[in-house]
Protein backbone atom coordinates (compact mmCIF):
# COMPACT_ATOMS: atom_id res chain seq x y z
CA UNK A 1 0.00 0.00 0.00
CA UNK A 2 3.00 2.44 0.67
CA UNK A 3 4.33 1.55 -2.70
CA UNK A 4 1.17 2.23 -4.64
CA UNK A 5 0.85 5.53 -2.52
CA UNK A 6 4.15 6.62 -3.32
CA UNK A 7 3.40 5.99 -7.03
CA UNK A 8 -0.06 7.49 -6.96
CA UNK A 9 1.26 10.76 -5.02
CA UNK A 10 1.53 13.48 -8.00
CA UNK A 11 5.07 14.29 -8.76
CA UNK A 12 5.35 17.90 -7.38
CA UNK A 13 6.66 19.43 -4.33
CA UNK A 14 6.12 19.59 -0.68
CA UNK A 15 5.79 22.30 1.51
CA UNK A 16 7.40 21.10 5.10
CA UNK A 17 5.33 23.80 7.73
CA UNK A 18 8.39 22.64 10.18
CA UNK A 19 10.64 24.55 7.49
CA UNK A 20 9.19 27.39 7.42
CA UNK A 21 10.79 30.81 9.62
CA UNK A 22 11.01 29.71 13.42
CA UNK A 23 9.23 32.97 14.04
CA UNK A 24 6.26 31.15 12.44
CA UNK A 25 5.96 27.65 12.81
CA UNK A 26 6.96 28.41 16.67
CA UNK A 27 4.17 30.30 16.97
CA UNK A 28 1.58 28.35 14.91
CA UNK A 29 2.55 25.08 15.56
CA UNK A 30 0.10 24.47 18.54
CA UNK A 31 -2.94 25.79 16.85
CA UNK A 32 -2.05 23.63 13.56
CA UNK A 33 -1.76 20.72 15.45
CA UNK A 34 -5.19 20.82 17.00
CA UNK A 35 -6.43 22.47 13.44
CA UNK A 36 -7.37 25.65 14.19
CA UNK A 37 -6.01 26.82 10.86
CA UNK A 38 -7.28 30.66 11.13
CA UNK A 39 -5.93 31.12 14.68
CA UNK A 40 -2.34 29.75 14.04
CA UNK A 41 -1.88 32.20 11.05
CA UNK A 42 -2.77 35.06 13.15
CA UNK A 43 -0.56 33.59 15.67
CA UNK A 44 2.56 33.93 12.73
CA UNK A 45 1.86 36.99 12.58
CA UNK A 46 1.91 38.31 15.36
CA UNK A 47 5.22 36.69 16.47
CA UNK A 48 6.79 38.42 13.18
CA UNK A 49 5.37 41.71 14.63
CA UNK A 50 6.71 41.06 18.11
CA UNK A 51 10.06 40.12 16.61
CA UNK A 52 10.06 42.92 14.54
CA UNK A 53 9.55 45.66 17.94
CA UNK A 54 12.13 43.66 19.13
CA UNK A 55 14.72 43.65 16.31
CA UNK A 56 14.07 47.70 15.99
CA UNK A 57 13.40 48.60 20.14
CA UNK A 58 9.51 49.48 19.84
CA UNK A 59 6.61 49.35 21.03
CA UNK A 60 4.90 52.53 20.30
CA UNK A 61 3.81 51.16 16.71
CA UNK A 62 3.03 47.57 15.62
CA UNK A 63 1.52 45.66 12.62
CA UNK A 64 1.04 47.60 9.24
CA UNK A 65 2.82 51.04 10.99
CA UNK A 66 5.53 49.19 12.25
CA UNK A 67 6.03 47.71 8.92
CA UNK A 68 5.83 51.27 6.77
CA UNK A 69 7.60 52.66 9.32
CA UNK A 70 10.52 49.94 9.20
CA UNK A 71 10.72 49.79 5.10
CA UNK A 72 10.31 53.62 5.11
CA UNK A 73 12.90 54.35 2.47
CA UNK A 74 13.14 57.69 4.29
CA UNK A 75 16.30 58.11 6.62
CA UNK A 76 16.42 56.46 10.16
CA UNK A 77 15.55 59.32 13.43
CA UNK A 78 15.75 59.63 16.68
CA UNK A 79 13.33 56.55 17.68
CA UNK A 80 12.64 55.27 14.34
CA UNK A 81 15.32 53.09 13.08
CA UNK A 82 14.83 51.65 9.60
CA UNK A 83 15.36 47.88 8.39
CA UNK A 84 17.85 47.88 5.64
CA UNK A 85 18.47 44.68 3.07
CA UNK A 86 21.68 43.70 3.54
CA UNK A 87 24.70 44.99 0.17
CA UNK A 88 25.43 47.36 -1.29
CA UNK A 89 23.01 50.15 -1.56
CA UNK A 90 23.77 51.64 -5.28
CA UNK A 91 22.82 47.26 -6.70
CA UNK A 92 19.90 47.24 -8.45
CA UNK A 93 19.05 44.26 -6.90
CA UNK A 94 19.25 45.38 -3.34
CA UNK A 95 17.66 48.47 -4.51
CA UNK A 96 14.44 46.41 -5.85
CA UNK A 97 14.32 44.35 -2.64
CA UNK A 98 14.41 47.10 -0.32
CA UNK A 99 11.40 48.95 -2.36
CA UNK A 100 9.75 44.62 -2.24
CA UNK A 101 9.81 45.01 1.36
CA UNK A 102 7.47 46.99 1.96
CA UNK A 103 4.80 46.27 -0.26
CA UNK A 104 5.15 42.70 0.51
CA UNK A 105 5.09 43.53 4.43
CA UNK A 106 2.15 45.70 4.30
CA UNK A 107 0.22 43.08 1.79
CA UNK A 108 0.77 40.26 4.79
CA UNK A 109 -0.67 42.25 7.06
CA UNK A 110 -3.60 44.05 5.47
CA UNK A 111 -4.82 40.68 3.66
CA UNK A 112 -3.33 37.95 6.16
CA UNK A 113 -2.86 39.29 9.28
CA UNK A 114 -6.10 41.31 9.88
CA UNK A 115 -8.41 38.51 8.01
CA UNK A 116 -6.97 36.40 10.33
CA UNK A 117 -7.57 38.59 13.42
CA UNK A 118 -11.13 39.58 12.46
CA UNK A 119 -12.82 36.83 10.39
CA UNK A 120 -14.61 34.37 12.08
CA UNK A 121 -14.42 30.46 11.41
CA UNK A 122 -12.28 28.29 10.16
CA UNK A 123 -9.97 28.18 7.55
CA UNK A 124 -9.20 25.34 4.96
CA UNK A 125 -5.49 23.68 5.86
CA UNK A 126 -4.65 24.46 2.23
CA UNK A 127 -5.49 27.99 2.13
CA UNK A 128 -3.70 28.56 6.12
CA UNK A 129 -0.35 26.59 4.63
CA UNK A 130 0.11 29.18 1.80
CA UNK A 131 -0.84 31.83 3.97
CA UNK A 132 1.92 30.91 6.61
CA UNK A 133 4.76 30.56 3.41
CA UNK A 134 3.76 34.07 2.67
CA UNK A 135 4.44 34.50 6.34
CA UNK A 136 7.36 33.16 6.14
CA UNK A 137 8.57 34.88 3.25
CA UNK A 138 8.01 38.25 5.69
CA UNK A 139 9.75 36.75 8.18
CA UNK A 140 13.12 35.99 6.59
CA UNK A 141 13.05 39.16 5.11
CA UNK A 142 12.60 40.81 8.25
CA UNK A 143 15.25 38.73 10.12
CA UNK A 144 17.93 39.12 7.52
CA UNK A 145 18.04 43.00 7.33
CA UNK A 146 20.02 45.17 8.88
CA UNK A 147 18.85 47.94 11.35
CA UNK A 148 19.86 51.49 10.89
CA UNK A 149 19.71 53.95 13.45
Amino acid sequence: MDEWAARLTPDAPSLPADQFHPWVWDAARTFWDSQHYRTAVHAAASAINAHLQAKLGRRDVADDKLVQEAFSDKPAESGKPRLRVPGDATSPTVQSRQRGDLPLGLGSFFAIRNSAAHETGEWTEQESLEQLATLSVLARLIDSCQVSR
